[in-house]
């Protein structure tokens, strides 16, 4: 796929496609030979790049591998726990509005360690943590505050995954927030912001509503 760009839905079904041949095992590696390669000496990423996707640095959540994607397939950008501060929304604006690309992804995953730290944080307040750790999950702290508080006594594993995927729509929040002008190529239909949640154990990404991720982008989460 080349310019001019497929739109957003052609773009979601190009990577769920991708996604499906990895957790099959059936990966085909497109766009990785010497012809990618001296395009991407030679070109422009905008001419070929699908999707920015943002997500959690964790070396589980490989994400061209994921989506059986090649060089300049995907515009990625990665932080711990999948968070969108001033920086990352720089990126994100950057993929999106000067790489071109139809498709903005937020992508968790389960098992989420920073939120997983986020969530304990909370039920056991108090020890010793980093600052700069203690200030990424402090950002996850509005993503908890959704989620129902476990009974007493019980730690609240079995609800971490919703705290996953609160946090998915706080980043998709928090990048309208910080983007203004992301939001309005949102509105405005230039670009598709959506949610999407990789499981670990199968290797499969599951997409979110896609109408609660235009919302939240809109600010109204």
């Amino acid at each position: 796929m080349t310019s001019p760009k497929p739109t957003p839905a052609e773009v979601m079904a190009f990577l769920a496609e991708g996604n499906r041949r990895f957790w099959q095992d059936r990966p085909l590696h497109p766009n990785t030979g010497p012809e990618r390669l001296q395009a991407a000496h030679e070109g422009d990423q905008a001419h070929h790049a699908l999707a920015t996707v943002l997500s959690c640095s964790d070396s589980r959540v490989p994400v061209e591998r994921i989506f059986d994607a090649g060089i300049m397939d995907l515009f990625v950008v990665r932080v711990a726990g999948n968070l969108v501060t001033q920086d990352v929304a720089a990126s994100l604006e950057y993929g999106a509005l000067h790489v071109h690309t139809p498709l903005l992804v937020v992508l968790g995953h389960t098992s989420c360690g920073a939120v997983t730290a986020a969530w304990q944080r909370r039920q056991n307040p108090g020890g010793e943590i980093e600052p700069n750790i203690l200030g990424l999950l402090e950002r996850i702290e509005p993503a908890l505050d959704r989620v129902p508080p476990p009974p007493a006594g019980d730690p609240g594993h079995g609800l971490i995954d919703m705290a996953v995927e609160e946090n998915i729509w706080q980043a998709l929040y928090d990048l309208g927030h910080y983007s203004p002008l992301v939001r309005q190529a949102c509105a405005e239909g230039k670009v598709a912001a959506v949610g999407a949640l990789y499981n670990l154990e199968y290797g499969q990404v599951r997409w979110l509503d896609q109408r609660k991720a235009a919302n939240a982008v809109a600010g109204r989460l």
